[in-house]
């Protein structure tokens, strides 16, 4: 059944290419960005989100394709960097992209306060929008994207439908297959014919996309580490430009240098640049015949650099806070802490725990990936066992406060092994639905000895800027204690005052009737 419903799948592509190139390329080949028609046809998965949004009707398909490929042209998508984009609508911060709603879909955030109605100004906020889809479709190819439609401190003179039909169109005809929802916060009710116009335009069946919320709704569809606390969340990312807000995670460094990427394009890439760069995953062949070249005094030194290794991490202390996940516990559950080695050197330490009764498949991603040496990065679990995984910044790079770091893990029922090569064949087969995720932030402790999350000696010995971050947080508290103090003096007030009136209404109220029958 699968077999004949990919045959199938495969005519229609071969099919709406074939048409394409007769009906629409024939008489006006400048119609289009060349680059356009190269992909058109050499990417199955482009045909294809345009077959399944006209449910594979070839001839509504090529009308979509033809309609989408001269916006592109017009557009000049191909060509949009952020030099494209005036600065000042990137350092406005009312588009972007960030975080993960609960399905692990990316969030494009559109905050539409920061939008004026301006007909001088609407084509730039245009290209602004085809900028960040198409730089997440070029990273993500194929997977949803939910769009927060943030109507909070919203005014009238912020309504634009022409630009809100723009963004419908773009996921209805130039980026089909890519909206997961569309999630609407904090709408005023003055603007409610306004979306019904919107409804309209999505069509019945996209209408159940859109979903209405408030503060304690859109919790439902994202989770509070991605909300902002004006959203009832705990998200501390507060946007700024430049740089660009980038936080897609990736495969980070390993240990040694790049690791195999998992796709093709990224393999070439590592083929290409192994004379250049170390290799961190090769088979265990090749490694022994690697090995043997390398001469007396390099293993030497290697082997006192392992030691040297092991001899810290056996410095690190457990974390204390546990994730516990349907596959793995991971510890700490929400924040990695960095901090200063007596080497000036910052790690930090992730412990996996398979709880399973099979063996865990894992791999690190991170939205720095250039940043970061992660080891291991991409390797297993057994059964009851535990992982250790160094996590320390590359070539003296900062660590963010912005800084994610994505776990990914998956059950390997039956496993034909856990090299690197089983391993990879296993990312690529496993359903989505099958893997677990869990996510972690930064957190930088600047201290001149290291802290227990992180490092081996004592806690008490904090610097003197933890020490004031602790005076600064306590401060904090003394004043959110007295204010609560105030409110509940009033309240004890208004209490004291009610039980007065109403005293006073009951003496009225005897006196009143005593009158009466006398």
């Amino acid at each position: 059944m699968a077999e004949c419903q990919a045959q199938n799948k495969a005519k229609l592509i071969s099919e709406t290419r074939r048409r394409f190139e007769v009906e629409y390329l024939t008489d006006k080949p400048d119609k289009y960005d060349p680059r356009d028609v190269e992909r058109l046809q050499q990417d199955d998965n482009w045909v294809e989100s345009y077959l399944f949004w006209r449910h594979d009707a070839v001839d509504e398909t090529l009308k979509m394709i033809d309609e989408s490929f001269q916006w592109r042209k017009e557009m000049c998508v191909n060509d949009l960097t952020e030099s494209s984009i005036p600065r000042w609508l990137l350092e406005i911060g009312g588009i972007y992209l960030h975080g993960y709603d609960k399905e692990g879909n990316k969030l494009l955030w559109i905050r539409v306060k920061y939008h004026i109605k301006d007909h001088k100004t609407i084509l730039d906020k245009k290209k602004l929008i085809a900028f960040w889809l198409e730089r997440y479709a070029k990273r993500e190819s194929g997977k949803p994207i939910t769009v927060m439609f943030d109507l909070s401190e919203t005014g009238l003179n912020s309504i634009d439908m022409d630009f809100v039909r723009y963004i419908i169109n773009c996921f209805k005809v130039y980026y089909p297959k890519y909206l997961s929802k569309i999630v609407i916060f904090d709408m005023p009710w003055i603007m409610n014919a306004a979306f019904k116009i919107v409804k309209s335009w999505l069509g019945p069946e996209a209408v159940s996309l859109l979903k209405f919320t408030s503060k304690n709704e859109v919790q439902d569809y994202v989770s509070v580490e991605y909300l902002p606390p004006h959203m009832g969340g705990t998200d501390p990312f507060k946007y700024t430009y430049p740089p660009l807000v980038d936080d897609d995670f990736q495969t980070p460094l390993c240990e040694n240098g790049p690791i195999a990427s998992e796709d093709e394009a990224s393999s070439k890439e590592d083929i290409e640049s192994d004379g250049k760069e170390t290799l961190e995953t090769v088979s265990n062949e090749e490694q022994t015949a690697l090995l043997k070249k390398i001469n007396l005094t390099e293993a030497v030194s290697k082997a006192e650099e392992n030691e040297k290794i092991d001899s810290k991490m056996k410095g690190f202390k457990k974390p204390l806070s546990v994730f516990k996940g349907p596959l793995l516990h991971i510890s700490p559950a929400e924040e990695l802490y960095f901090g200063s080695t007596e080497s000036g050197e910052k790690k930090a330490l992730i412990v996996l725990t398979n709880v399973t009764k099979n063996i865990v498949a894992f791999k690190v991603r991170t939205t720095a990936p250039e940043k970061y040496r992660v080891k291991p990065s991409n390797s297993s679990c057994d059964p009851g066992a535990s992982v250790d995984i160094i996590v320390s910044p590359h070539g003296g790079l900062t660590v963010s406060a912005q800084d994610r770091f994505l776990i990914m893990a998956a059950e390997m029922e039956q496993s034909p092994g856990t090299g690197p090569a089983e391993l990879s064949q296993f990312w690529k087969e496993v359903l989505r639905n099958k893997v677990m995720e869990h996510r972690l932030r930064c957190h930088i402790v600047e201290s001149s000895k290291p802290t227990t999350l992180t490092l081996k000696d004592s806690a008490f010995n904090m610097s003197d800027k933890t020490s004031e971050d602790m005076c600064l947080q306590l401060n904090r508290l003394l004043e959110s204690n007295k204010k609560l103090e105030d409110q509940l003096q009033r309240c004890i007030w208004f209490q004291q005052l009610l039980l007065s009136l109403t005293v006073l209404s009951l003496a009225f109220v005897i006196s009143l009737f005593c009158l009466l029958f006398n």
